[in-house]
């Protein structure tokens, strides 16, 4: 499996409109970042998490072509807001993309997307997508999908393992049973915010924690806002751990 970080920030991007902080204001590139997403790609399959508002971008800059299905973590704008941009995916493949999220998600999504999925509007140039909830696991070719249910403030959202692979974004709390899920995994990739505490949010310390408790040989920081800079945080990180940042890629 081969894993590219699409995005690595959190809501507002970085840099930040109208800020000078040294990330912001930093000419390194690993501290620019889109919003977050990752594909991955297997012998047999292509799967994008997450449909930001650079995607255009995104696939653009890592000549992305191929898309056999999307997972929705949620319904959050810096999570849905480039679904239309897949139009160009359909066109090259001539084929629909299924995507797969919790209830909630999908509804949203179904909502903010409205003139993809009512019956009267016309079909050319309007993405085409088939919506699925699955709450349990499902094979998708050599992949074993798990959602993993976890907190997002007061909302439940869903990271996804994927094999030996989790990956999980804007987490405040992960119930006892979600751990369960987690066990054995080899690689995990978790959403940081930034060093303070954050009511929807893990923070620099909640996360390592959970990595800690995991035992797992490699972890990867991503959704990280313009408080981490980073070659200062990766000084700060034990040696299984490091940022992710945009175009990073990772063999698995």
């Amino acid at each position: 499996m081969k894993i590219t970080f699409l995005g690595t920030a959190t809501s507002r991007g970085v840099p930040v409109l109208n800020c000078d902080c040294p990330t912001c204001t930093s000419q390194d590139p690993r501290n620019r970042r889109y919003r977050s997403s990752i594909y991955l790609e297997s012998e047999e399959l292509s799967i994008l998490i997450d449909t930001p508002p650079e995607l255009r971008l995104q696939l653009l800059k890592n000549k992305i072509k191929k898309i056999d299905t999307i997972l929705f973590t949620h319904a959050h704008a810096d999570h849905i807001m480039g679904f239309d941009d897949i139009r160009a995916i359909n066109y090259l493949q001539q084929s629909s993309i299924p995507c797969y999220g919790n209830k909630q998600a999908l509804q949203e999504i179904r909502k903010a997307f409205s003139y993809i999925f009512t019956a009267n509007q016309q079909k050319g140039g309007l993405p085409q997508a088939r919506l699925h909830h699955k709450s349990s696991p499902f094979e998708l070719g050599n992949m074993k999908i798990t959602p993993l249910v976890v907190k997002h403030g007061n909302i439940d959202i869903l990271g996804y393992r994927i094999n030996d692979f989790a990956y999980i974004t804007d987490c405040s709390f992960i119930p006892e049973e979600t751990f369960k899920l987690l066990e054995g995994v080899q690689l995990l990739i978790l959403g940081t915010l930034r060093y303070r505490p954050h009511p929807t949010h893990f923070n620099l310390e909640e996360s390592l924690e959970v990595i800690e408790r995991l035992n797992v040989p490699q972890a990867y920081l991503t959704h990280l806002s313009h408080k981490f800079e980073h070659n200062n945080l990766k000084d700060k990180l034990p040696d299984h751990v490091l940022p992710a940042y945009d175009g990073l890629t990772i063999k698995f």
